[in-house]
């Protein structure tokens, strides 16, 4: 009942030795079709030293089933110039005729890009039932519990503009999952001199007074930089040190917001003098 026999151009050399099977057993001969291999980055065929694995080790690095079908799509085969193909308008589309006839390379900064273009359409909570996912496999296993993932699902349109993989994603949401003060990277460090903790000091009281939210947060911001003859980021990157634990993050004063009063202050207070 095998019509149709699409593989890899390497199985090429087996097709004389079976058709000569096929016809001496009188079965209907099938049509081959060999397809162009996929390439590394340098011109040699695939393999693990390229980082080739199995299907289950991309979801882990945290790419879309969707991104991945895309890609995986446009290395062999092309639409015009149509670079994102959704999965069902690919079957609509999708004929032999125009597959490739030479080998593709694999690029994983493409594959990035697309699959940051994904991430950005997917749904807010779809998105944080794929990381609360992928944290369930990483050892030992994170589960995003009570109030974790309510701030997730908050915050997800700001996080999820900058991410390109799930691993990121999730990877930037770390400082939501719990309460307390922030282990500092080298980064935050480094703009948490004494200073930025002198800036925090002078600022927490007057953050705490007030609406929370986070338009009547930047403003208060602003309002204290511009008195204490500060720009902008000499108040708001002490902040950011101090809330994530982190030099960069989602916008911070949506963050603080989504943090509340109570925690933020508490994180804030942790590094002001």
């Amino acid at each position: 009942g095998v019509t149709h026999v699409i593989r890899g151009d390497d199985h090429l050399n087996k097709a004389a030795r079976q058709l000569q099977i096929i016809r001496a057993m009188g079965w209907p001969e099938p049509t081959y079709g060999h397809l162009p291999l996929i390439h590394g980055p340098d011109g040699d065929k695939l393999s693990k030293r390229h980082g080739a694995l199995a299907v289950d080790a991309y979801r882990d690095m945290g790419y879309l089933p969707g991104a991945m079908r895309n890609y995986l799509l446009r290395l062999g085969w092309s639409h015009g110039n149509d670079e994102i193909i959704p999965t069902a308008q690919a079957i609509a589309w999708f004929n032999l005729e125009n597959i490739g006839r030479s080998p593709s390379r694999m690029d994983y900064k493409k594959l990035d890009n697309l699959n940051g273009h994904y991430i950005r359409l997917t749904d807010d909570a779809a998105l944080v039932k794929d990381v609360a996912a992928l944290l369930a496999h990483r050892t030992p296993p994170v589960t995003l519990a009570g109030k974790a993932g309510t701030r997730l699902l908050v915050a997800m349109p700001g996080l999820k503009e900058r991410a390109k993989t799930l691993v990121e994603l999730a990877d930037s949401a770390e400082f939501l999952f719990s309460d307390g003060p922030r282990t500092l990277d080298a980064a935050a460090e480094k703009v948490l001199t004494a200073d930025a903790r002198a800036v925090l000091g002078k600022l927490v009281p007057i953050l705490e007074k007030g609406d929370w939210s986070t338009s009547a947060l930047e403003e208060r911001t602003r309002a204290f930089a511009d008195a204490a003859g500060l720009k902008l980021g000499q108040a708001a990157q002490p902040i950011r040190a101090a809330l994530t634990g982190r030099g960069t993050s989602p916008p911070i004063f949506a963050m603080l917001e989504v943090l509340g009063r109570e925690e933020s202050l508490a994180r804030l207070r942790a590094y002001a003098v």
